[in-house]
C-alpha cells in the first residue's frame, strides 16, 4: 500500500513539475510593470492577451486588524457597504450596470486588508472603471443598507456558532490572541457589529481609503500606458492623506498546555491545537513551508495524514498550517475524530510533532516537498483572476515583482538541516493551546499532557 502510494505521488510530482516548467516559461514571456501615480496610488499592470477579460483588484491597507477594540467588524462592514449605494447610483443600479455586461464587482475585508475586485470585458473597461471609481470615491452608506448589512452579518455569525468547526477555530483564535485583532473573525462579534454606527463607518472610510494606502492591480488585455491613462481619468479626484495607524497590542505569551473544552451534542470531536507562528515577512517562511508540507500541510503526502488517518484510522482528515500574516499568525493543527478517539488523536499528533523535531526529515520527503511546492506555484497564476490576487499580495507583503522567478530557488535551497532547525525553533509541543468541541461526556478529555 505504502509503495503504491509513493509511486503514485512521484508520478504526480513528475507530471506537475513538467506542467510547472511550461507555465513558468509562459510567465517569463509575460511581464508586470509597476508605477506610483501622483496621488500616491501604486499601479501594477500585467498585460495578458489570451482572454478578453480584465481583472482588477484594488487592495486597501485597512483590514480587520485596523478595527478599533470596541468595533470589531468595522473594516468588513465598511468594505461590504461600498457597493450598496453612491451619490449617483443606488445598490440595484450598481449591480445591474456591471451584471448587464457580464461583469462582477465585489468588496470584502480580510485580516490585513480590504479588497474591491472587478471583472469586466476589455470592451467594457470604461464602464467598469466608472462604476468602480464611483463606489470607491462616492459611497453614501445609506442607513437602510447599513441595517440590512448588519442583519446579514449577524446571521452569518449565528451560522458560525452552529458549525462545530467554526466554533473550535474561533475559540482557538480568541484564546490564543487575546485582545489582538487576529483573535476575532473579520465579521466581528454580535455585540461589536451591533455597536457600529454610520459615523464609525464614514470615519473609518475617510481615514483609510486613500490612494497612498492602496494598490491597484490590472491583469488582462491592457498595457501600463493605457491603464495609467484610464486610472488617472477616473481616479483624478481621489486625494491622498496621512494614514494614522494605532499600534497593535502585544501578543500574549503562551506557557504550558492550555485546554478549552466546549460541550456540544455531536458525535465527532473537532480539535484545534497550536500556538503562535510567524509573520509573512519572516526569513524562515520558506523553510517552514517545506517543513509544514511534510508534517501536515501536504495532504495525503503528509506524516499526520499517513499516521492519524491511514495507519490508525482515527479521522478522514487532518492538516497543519502556518497562518503567516502581516503580523505573526497562528500555527495550528485541526482534526475531526469520533469523541472516544479524541485523546488518542491528540497523543499521536504530538508524537509526530516531536518526531520531526527529534529526527528531522528524509531526503525523499524533502525532495517530494520541494517538487510539489515549486511545481504547483505556477498554478497560482494560470488565469487572470489568480494572477491579479497573486500580484496584489506580492506587493502588499513587499515580495517584489520578480517573486515568481525567485520562489522556486527559495524552496529548492532549503536543506534537511534547515527543516530540522525550524521544526525545533517554531514547534512547541510543551507550550500549546488545545480546543476540543464535542460531547464532553464521551470525549473524557484528559487535562494533563506530557
Amino acid at each position: 500500500m505504502m509503495m503504491r502510494k509513493v509511486i503514485s505521488l512521484m508520478t504526480f510530482l513528475t507530471c506537475l513539475t513538467a506542467s510547472a516548467l511550461s507555465l513558468t516559461e509562459g510567465w517569463a514571456g509575460a511581464w508586470a510593470q509597476k508605477k506610483t501615480l501622483p496621488n500616491g496610488l501604486t499601479l501594477i499592470v500585467s498585460e495578458r492577451n489570451e482572454l478578453p477579460t480584465l481583472h482588477l483588484q484594488l487592495l486597501i491597507r485597512a483590514g480587520a486588524s485596523a478595527d478599533p477594540e470596541n468595533l470589531r467588524g468595522l473594516a468588513n462592514m465598511t468594505a461590504e457597504l461600498l457597493t450598496q449605494g453612491t451619490k449617483k447610483r443606488e445598490a440595484a443600479r450598481i449591480s445591474r450596470e456591471i451584471e448587464s455586461v457580464g461583469g462582477s464587482l465585489t468588496s470584502s475585508a480580510e485580516a490585513d486588508f480590504s479588497v474591491l475586485a472587478l471583472t469586466i470585458l476589455k470592451k467594457d473597461l470604461t464602464l467598469g472603471l466608472e462604476v468602480l471609481s464611483d463606489v470607491l470615491l462616492n459611497p453614501t452608506f445609506p442607513a437602510e443598507e447599513i441595517e440590512r448589512k448588519r442583519a446579514e452579518i449577524r446571521a452569518r455569525l449565528q451560522r458560525m456558532d452552529e458549525d462545530p468547526r467554526q466554533v473550535a477555530r474561533r475559540a482557538f483564535f480568541k484564546r490564543l490572541f487575546g485582545n489582538h485583532p487576529y483573535a476575532f473573525p473579520e465579521e466581528g462579534t454580535m455585540e461589536t457589529v451591533q455597536a457600529v454606527t454610520r459615523e464609525d463607518i464614514v470615519r473609518f472610510y475617510r481615514s483609510f481609503y486613500r490612494p497612498n494606502n492602496a494598490i491597484l492591480v490590472m491583469v488582462g488585455q491592457v498595457g501600463l500606458e493605457e491603464a495609467e491613462k484610464a486610472v488617472l481619468t477616473h481616479f483624478k479626484d481621489w486625494e491622498q492623506a496621512p494614514i494614522d495607524r494605532s499600534p497593535l497590542p502585544p501578543l500574549p505569551p503562551l506557557k504550558g498546555v492550555q485546554i478549552e473544552k466546549i460541550d456540544r451534542p455531536i458525535t465527532q470531536a473537532n480539535i484545534v491545537l497550536g500556538h503562535l507562528g510567524i509573520a509573512r515577512s519572516h526569513p524562515d517562511f520558506y523553510a517552514l513551508q517545506v517543513m509544514n508540507y511534510i508534517l501536515g500541510g501536504g495532504g495525503f503526502a503528509s506524516r499526520l495524514v499517513d499516521r492519524i488517518r491511514d495507519d490508525l484510522g482515527l479521522t478522514y482528515g487532518i492538516y497543519s498550517h502556518f497562518d503567516a500574516r502581516e503580523h505573526p499568525g497562528a500555527f495550528l493543527i485541526a482534526v475531526e475524530t469520533q469523541n472516544r478517539n479524541a485523546n488518542t488523536a491528540v497523543r499521536e499528533t504530538l508524537k509526530e510533532i516531536r518526531k520531526i523535531m527529534d529526527q528531522g526529515v528524509t531526503p525523499a520527503e524533502l525532495a517530494e516537498a520541494q517538487a510539489y511546492l515549486t511545481g504547483s506555484f505556477p498554478l497560482r497564476m494560470d488565469s487572470n483572476g489568480k494572477m491579479v490576487r497573486l500580484l496584489s499580495t506580492m506587493e502588499f507583503y513587499g515580495l517584489g515583482l520578480d517573486y515568481p522567478e525567485r520562489y522556486p530557488e527559495l524552496i529548492r535551497k532549503v536543506t534537511k538541516e534547515e527543516v530540522l532547525r525550524v521544526a525545533r525553533t517554531y514547534l512547541h509541543p510543551e507550550n500549546f493551546l488545545l480546543v476540543v468541541v464535542g460531547d464532553q461526556k464521551e470525549v473524557q478529555f484528559q487535562d494533563n499532557w506530557p
